[in-house]
């Protein structure tokens, strides 16, 4: 991996953002909590295409990015969709399709998971990031950085 440069790595970053998905629906923005978020730059805290795009953003500046997956929340992984069977994951019985749970893995640290599919038998969970091999753009903003 190439070590990020420009004059705000390192640096505690305020910015304000929009994403969207390429169809234009917005998932989140700072905007609309009236507060920008803060960051050190370069610190693995965003991830790597909006890390980048404020590398060497001057203050006052705005920029428009489309990242894909790579650069983003990575490609969908298929190993991490699973099934198990119902009887042996108790509780599962009354969890729904889109259901959002936290499961336990074999040292005890939960994770979160989506229920996919879900018969009289078997459960499919996605361990995926629910933005994991999507494309999305930015709006960022360079409000201050410290």
């Amino acid at each position: 991996m190439s070590e990020l440069t420009g004059r705000n790595v390192g640096k505690v970053c305020r910015v304000h953002y929009r994403g969207t998905f390429n169809d234009g629906k917005q998932f989140d923005a700072s905007y609309d909590r009236g507060e920008p978020i803060e960051f050190t730059c370069g610190a693995g805290q965003m991830i790597k295409g909006f890390d980048a795009a404020v590398a060497d953003l001057e203050v006052g500046a705005e920029v428009d990015i489309h990242l894909m997956p790579a650069e983003a929340y990575g490609e969908s992984d298929p190993n991490a969709i699973f099934t198990l069977p119902i009887k042996q994951l108790p509780g599962s019985e009354d969890l729904n399709v889109g259901q959002k749970v936290y499961l336990t893995n074999n040292m005890g640290q939960p994770f979160p998971v989506v229920v996919t599919a879900k018969d009289e038998e078997n459960i499919t969970f996605d361990a995926n990031h629910e933005m994991a091999g999507k494309e999305l753009n930015f709006h960022i903003e360079l409000v201050e950085v410290k």
